[in-house]
């Protein structure tokens, strides 16, 4: 070995130009973009969306569909199995409960409504032809 690389030995310069000399190659590579943290996977969004399917026999099963639509799930209402009266105040709870929550009722069928919170959207429209209908039973 020549005087000099003992020199550069004995002080430990040859491994601080070789660390100086990466870093100046990582400088000059080109940066690769920074990878974004804000990336939402619409895998995620699908598996959260849920349609519940309800037929209450009585009023007091309102409370557990409400708290579907408060789960941020749609719900179908099939009102077949309760009184007029009992379907009227099951209509209004659930009309209530979908105003707080900024979202919509529609109504499907004679007897059938659909509860959505505010990330669903509603589109079209159904239109009921009743010949022969009540009008008491009609809400």
């Amino acid at each position: 070995m020549s005087m000099k690389g003992k020199f550069k030995n004995l002080f430990g310069l040859e491994d601080e130009y070789e660390i100086i000399h990466e870093e100046i190659q990582e400088q000059n590579e080109p940066k690769e973009p920074e990878e974004k943290n804000n990336v939402v996977s619409l895998k995620s969004v699908q598996s959260s969306s849920k349609v519940v399917l309800c037929e209450p026999r009585s009023y007091n099963e309102v409370q557990e569909i409400a708290d579907h639509v408060v789960n941020r799930r749609s719900v179908v209402m099939n009102l077949q199995r309760v009184d007029a009266q009992q379907a009227r105040q099951i209509i209004d709870f659930m009309s209530g409960t979908v105003y707080a929550m900024s979202g919509h009722i529609r109504k499907l069928g004679a007897q059938t409504f659909l509860c959505t919170p505010d990330h669903v959207e509603i589109s079209g429209n159904i239109t009921e032809v009743m010949e022969d209908y009540d009008p008491g039973q009609r809400w």
